[in-house]
């Protein structure tokens, strides 16, 4: 098995870049969701749960710096008031981008992931990064061929999924759950996977190049309990680069 795929998303629910190589840190990929778009009247950092066109929006870094490009192509640097004020524009309301640096920001997700009127209901993240759960999120090929062979009319795209961490694995099978609690060595790191990713209506969200499918979700949920990929601790932290070598033991 081989990393195949490797993601940074500098602002939370905003599309993410791709890398060939990323320095990987006790709390997660360096970067990763160190940005949130806070919502002023409520104080909770914004998700694509809450507001989907978060997604079509992207992030990436520059020097080291945040920056956004809106679905129009305007391009904002950092934070500040101007980004505030096109943000606020561009949602329709009072928002600013805000550092995780010593943050446990507060976010929802719905009870119902296939319905939006459901109840709303709040969770706190891990201080100092925008996740949801644990520091990196680890998805293998064969557990998106097992997904796309029980709904094939449905796109399993990795980026539906935003992981981390694409492993290419051979035959099908929801195979990293069996990771959960194992070493996990990929490259020059050494991860945990602590638990299966319990999937909400983030993925059945339209996105570029991605219509909205309700339908993936329900598939995972029939099938799978509703999870997919698996939240991994940190152990030893190191680069990972496309095309390293991963190995359970």
């Amino acid at each position: 098995m081989k990393v195949v795929g490797l993601w940074r998303y500098p602002v939370k629910s905003l599309q993410g870049e791709a890398v060939a190589s990323a320095t990987v840190e006790r709390d997660g990929v360096a970067g990763d969701r160190t940005w949130g778009i806070r919502d002023e009247s409520t104080g909770r950092i914004l998700t694509a749960r809450r507001r989907p066109p978060l997604l079509e929006a992207a992030a990436a870094y520059d020097d080291g710096m945040p920056v956004v490009t809106l679905p129009d192509g305007s391009v904002l640097r950092g934070p500040g008031r101007q980004t505030d004020a096109a943000l606020s524009d561009w949602l329709a309301m009072p928002v600013s981008l805000v550092s995780s640096a010593g943050d446990e920001g507060r976010a929802e997700f719905f009870a119902d992931a296939t319905d939006d009127t459901s109840e709303a209901i709040e969770f706190t993240m891990p201080e100092g990064r925008y996740v949801d759960a644990a520091p990196l999120l680890v998805l293998t090929t064969a557990s998106l061929r097992t997904g796309e062979g029980l709904h094939p009319e449905g796109d399993w795209s990795p980026r539906r999924f935003r992981p981390n961490l694409l492993v290419d694995a051979d035959g099908d099978g929801w195979l990293e759950d069996d990771w959960v609690g194992q070493r996990v060595l990929a490259g020059e790191v050494e991860l945990r996977p602590a638990e299966p990713c319990v999937r909400c209506t983030m993925v059945t969200r339209p996105q570029p190049g991605l219509e909205a499918d309700v339908d993936v979700f329900r598939t995972l949920a029939r099938h799978h309990r509703g999870r997919f990929g698996v939240w991994s601790d940190v152990v030893v932290p190191g680069t990972l680069t496309v095309g390293d070598e991963v190995r359970p033991s």
